[in-house]
């Protein structure tokens, strides 16, 4: 994301970063997580579940910053992301 101008303390400032965990027999295929995903994370899967939806996968993993809007957004409980350690990044 390009901004027209730099925090001053943008230098200061450690982003962290997350790893996406999908429960894909819980998901409906409602999409939200995708459609709500500020770093644009998450796509639909060509694979079905279960029930016969289509969940998300991960198609950029390394863009979570942990903001948990999918995880809060999900009807059903079925996403949900945690902190990646600085050795895993």
């Amino acid at each position: 994301m390009k901004y027209w101008r730099v925090p001053l303390d943008a230098d200061q400032i450690e982003v962290t970063r997350g790893i996406v965990h999908i429960v894909a027999e819980r998901c409906k295929g409602c999409g939200y997580c995708i459609a709500f995903c500020p770093r644009d994370v998450l796509e639909v899967s060509p694979r079905y579940n279960a029930k016969g939806y289509h969940p998300p996968q991960v198609k950029r993993a390394d863009e979570c910053v942990n903001c948990h809007y999918c995880e809060i957004i999900c009807p059903d409980f079925a996403i949900y992301s945690v902190e990646a350690s600085a050795d895993l990044v």
